[in-house]
């Protein structure tokens, strides 16, 4: 199940990243947050498996 939420996040980092025109007004906000979220999930993740 972790993994599924990683790949999930991943594909909402990729998703937010300010590259298209309706998309450039967010700023980096949004995939910054997705993006800590992602290191977090990580790093418990990694953590758990020991």
């Amino acid at each position: 199940m972790n993994v599924i939420v990683l790949v999930l996040l991943v594909i909402l980092l990729i998703a937010t990243l300010p590259l298209y025109r309706y998309s450039r007004e967010w700023g980096y906000y949004p995939s910054g947050i997705v993006a800590a979220i992602l290191v977090i999930l990580t790093f418990a993740f990694l953590h758990s498996r020991q």
